[in-house]
């Protein structure tokens, strides 16, 4: 149905709350980066209007540090670009002390914690090699 691929790979070890936290990080930045993946809103049988949603689907995989970061230097070896999130950022409380902190780091010294891709399907499996689907 789709020739794209929304996937996102979070770090195996990270506490729920976390795994929770970054996932609604990084799904944001694919919805910015592709705003013709949103829907129509929602709507119930009593006229109640809520928000619109991806109308793609969205794959949820999780793997270690080392396989995240072979992740990571795949995604930017193929020029793909993704939503990522560093483990220093869960010490920041907003937007621009996330940014700075992320500017610290290059892609060899990076604590990658999550990462988010949309691209063509056979690609991100490519990319997301050695990750597995989230329990």
């Amino acid at each position: 149905m789709f020739d794209t691929k929304i996937a996102i790979v979070l770090r195996e070890d990270l506490p729920v709350w976390q795994k929770l936290n970054v996932t609604a990080f990084l799904t944001s930045g694919i919805a910015a980066r592709f705003p013709e993946i949103i829907g129509e809103p929602y709507r119930d049988r009593a006229g109640n209007l809520y928000n619109p949603m991806s109308i793609q689907p969205v794959i949820v995989l999780s793997a270690d540090a080392a396989t995240l970061g072979a992740i990571h230097r795949r995604s930017l070896e193929r020029g793909v670009t993704t939503s990522a999130y560093v483990e220093e950022m869960f010490s920041t409380g907003h937007d621009v002390a996330n940014r700075a902190v992320f500017a610290e780091f290059a892609p060899d010294d990076a604590k990658v914690v999550g990462i988010a891709l949309r691209a063509e399907k056979k690609l991100v499996d490519k990319i997301t090699k050695g990750a597995r689907m989230h329990a």
